[in-house]
């Protein structure tokens, strides 16, 4: 059984991994498996390029 800090702790680490994107690889994997979709996964490297090319492809500035 887990202490309540480290049940906190675990808590804090994923929803810190969440919003700062670490595991959006896992994520990506996870919603590939649940869907079946046909073709294989991208692997980790191919997935974040992908990532990288969206975040910044076009203008991010208001003027």
């Amino acid at each position: 059984m887990m202490n309540p800090i480290g049940k906190y702790g675990r808590a804090f680490w994923q929803a810190l991994r969440r919003l700062s994107g670490d595991d959006a690889y896992e994520r990506y994997l996870r919603h590939h498996a649940q869907h079946q979709v046909s073709e294989p996964p991208l692997s980790r490297e191919e997935f974040y390029k992908q990532w990288q090319e969206r975040k910044w492809k076009g203008v991010k500035r208001c003027c």
